[in-house]
């Protein structure tokens, strides 16, 4: 079992930065690949970045490449997400996630964890 724990997130107005942060804890959670979802009102739940278990390979969905940065540290077990420029349309609720399955086009897939979700807005 892993416990994913998520901090940051809360309100910033367009154009601004927000830095999240996911903290794994339990069993070898070091061998998992691990990411940010997102999901928003009446939309469904889409992956957002994502950082391979040996912290080599990232992935970033088309909507914030350019934007956000994922990173890894490896000796503590923790991923962040520095998103800059951001938009209203980033306004949404971001899970930090952790699986076994990763590839090229999708970032990560089919996540074993989720996190509790913390909640991004972005005003106009």
């Amino acid at each position: 079992q892993v416990q994913l724990v998520e901090s940051g997130g809360g309100l910033v107005q367009a154009g601004g930065s927000l830095r999240l942060s996911c903290a794994a804890f339990g069993r070898t959670p070091a061998r998992y690949h691990m990411g940010w979802f997102r999901q928003s009102p009446g939309k469904e739940r889409e992956s957002v970045a994502a950082v391979t278990s040996g912290g080599t390979w990232f992935w970033y969905a088309d909507s914030v490449k350019g934007r956000t940065t994922i990173s890894r540290d490896l000796a503590n077990n923790t991923i962040d997400l520095q998103m800059n420029a951001l938009k209203p349309d980033d306004t949404a609720v971001y899970y930090c996630a952790a699986g076994t399955g990763y590839d090229y086009l999708r970032g990560i897939y089919s996540p074993s964890y989720w996190g509790q979700g913390t909640q991004v807005t972005v005003s106009s």
